[in-house]
């Protein structure tokens, strides 16, 4: 990589840094980009040579967040059943967790998590669209729950402060996806 190169790579890092330090604090809304430069010690003019807006910074954070198909670990177990391989969900989160954290929040982007569904789900269903008696409209229904439900249980475990062993929380999201919810309630 030649100089210039690094050196413009490192000018945006460092205005998606400031940007982040911000939207940390405050909601998008409230950031301006004089903030933004302020903070990464730049002028407005530079920010513009890379984002056309504040919410151009937020897209190229959670786009780099979003995992590729072959980021996202396989579906099939070895028996030939559907599983939801949550170990490398975790991992994926952990390792993400500065960012998930804020943006599935309450100062975080609504649209995120569907960002995050919409990843997961065409993996998961071109392993079944070939099974027979599946109906597809139905499966995506149920991919929307479970994926609800993981994302929603995975950012509790990180504001609760992990207050679950990874282990037990990996069991206890597996015995609910197995069993149900109703089975764990005392009724």
């Amino acid at each position: 990589m030649n100089k210039r190169t690094e050196i413009t790579a490192q000018t945006k890092q460092n205005l998606i840094d400031a940007f982040w330090n911000l939207y940390c604090e405050k909601r998008i809304e409230k950031i301006t980009v004089k903030e933004i430069t302020n903070n990464a010690g730049y002028n407005r003019g530079t920010f513009y040579e890379y984002f056309t807006d504040v919410y151009k910074v937020l897209d190229e954070i959670e786009n780099s967040l979003i995992p590729s198909i072959d980021e996202l670990p396989p579906v099939s177990t070895p028996t030939g059943t559907i599983g939801m391989p949550l170990d490398a969900f975790l991992n994926i989160w952990e390792l993400n967790a500065k960012y998930y954290s804020v943006l599935l929040g309450d100062k975080g982007d609504p649209a995120f998590a569907r960002k995050l569904k919409d990843s997961i789900k065409p993996t998961i269903m071109k392993v079944l669209e070939d099974k027979p008696d599946i109906d597809l409209r139905e499966i995506d229904y149920i991919l929307e729950y479970t994926l609800t439900a993981m994302i929603g249980i995975m950012s509790y475990w990180f504001i609760k402060e992990k207050t679950l062993s990874r282990d037990r929380l990996f069991s206890l999201i597996h015995r609910l996806m197995e069993d149900g919810i109703m089975r764990h309630l005392p009724l």
